[in-house]
């Protein structure tokens, strides 16, 4: 069996944020599954950007060719940040809330698809094999200790 890769890892977590914004998207408005769910989807965001920052785009930023394109993926997970924020102090069971979070999962799926289309691509011209299953192990480490923190955070 082949090792996984760094983008293997990531897209992995992809796909959890995208089933958890389906499932948000048809929650009731006010109910505790809709609670339960923003907060899931809160942690796999805080995980996940952690744990990318740390084991791909900084590595990136270190290379001319990778420098643009992380800052650009930074900057969209800060947006994404203060979307969350926000989110946060909205009442759930309002059709402002149900507005903000669309806007959030809209943001979320477009940095998803420009990651993997364009990004995972810049980056693989950058790492050689043996640092894209390096990368993926630190990666799984730390998205891991992010969701186990945020866990005992919410405590």
């Amino acid at each position: 069996m082949p090792q996984t890769n760094i983008y293997d890892a990531l897209r992995e977590s992809h796909e959890i944020q995208r089933a958890l914004f389906r499932k948000l998207m048809r929650s009731k408005p006010g109910s505790q599954r809709r609670i339960d769910l923003f907060t899931r989807v809160r942690h796999e965001l805080a995980a996940h950007e952690a744990a990318e920052e740390r084991y791909l785009y900084v590595p990136l930023l270190m290379h001319d060719m990778g420098l643009a394109a992380s800052r650009h993926a930074l900057h969209e997970h800060h947006q994404i940040d203060e979307l969350v924020e926000h989110l946060e102090e909205v009442d759930p069971s309002g059709e402002a809330w149900t507005k903000q979070v669309k806007a959030l999962s809209h943001k979320v799926h477009h940095h998803l698809r420009e990651e993997e289309k364009r990004f995972f691509q810049i980056s693989g011209k950058i790492l050689n094999a043996s640092q894209k299953i390096r990368l993926a192990g630190q990666y799984r480490r730390d998205y891991l200790r992010m969701h186990h923190l945020l866990a005992t955070e919410s405590l």
